[in-house]
């Protein structure tokens, strides 16, 4: 009887610790896996917060200004480019809309030209003045419709797409730390692009 009893408690000692070894592996694996995929919800203020990677991480007060620093310019440069996307567009209809149709022995005329020009429509007038008539074409600037594409603007335009789309999210990504300093940093950095380049990017906002 005694002996039974002993092995009841040998095994009942065998189970109690395999039940806490499991729970401290199950702890383990879930610290370790907390700490892989720590988000935080909260701001915070500590300095040694990472940047985009562990590498990056301020240990310093001087480091962390410096990783301030460069969020700032990060944030005016990409108000910079929303300006310079909006400069080239404008630059692009321009040229287009300044495109002059040269009436030419053996081409299409102009009213042909002008039918196939996806930025303007055309109506034929007559122009008289003193008695003298004189066949005048009006051009006109159409307000909607897709604008043609081309190989010398549109390549240009989807790298400058690319760009701010990149610059944007590395922000995005400095805002999701939930570091006090990074976040003020953007928000200076945006205050000062605006106030150099606002007024290039008002029909340019994302």
């Amino acid at each position: 009887m005694e002996y039974h009893h002993g092995i009841h408690a040998r095994h009942g000692a065998d189970a109690h610790a395999a039940d806490s070894t499991m729970s401290d592996s199950m702890s383990g694996m879930s610290g370790n896996g907390g700490g892989g995929m720590t988000m935080m919800s909260v701001f915070q203020t500590s300095m040694a917060t990472p940047l985009y990677s562990q590498a990056w991480t301020p240990t310093s007060t001087g480091s962390y200004a410096g990783t301030c620093i460069f969020l700032i310019v990060l944030a005016v440069i990409f108000r910079g480019l929303l300006a310079a996307k909006w400069w080239q567009e404008n630059r692009w209809l321009d040229r287009e809309l300044n495109r002059r149709f040269v009436v030419v022995n053996g081409k299409a005329p102009l009213a042909e030209n002008l039918s196939r020009d996806s930025l303007a429509k055309h109506a034929n007038m007559v122009l008289s003045e003193n008695g003298i008539e004189e066949n005048v074409v009006v051009v006109k600037k159409r307000t909607f419709g897709a604008r043609p594409w081309r190989l010398s603007v549109d390549p240009v335009r989807a790298a400058i797409d690319t760009v701010i789309a990149g610059v944007g999210y590395l922000l995005m990504l400095a805002v999701m730390s939930m570091n006090v300093g990074y976040f003020l940093s953007i928000l200076a950095g945006t205050f000062i692009g605006s106030l150099l380049v606002g007024r290039f990017i008002t029909s340019a906002e994302h």
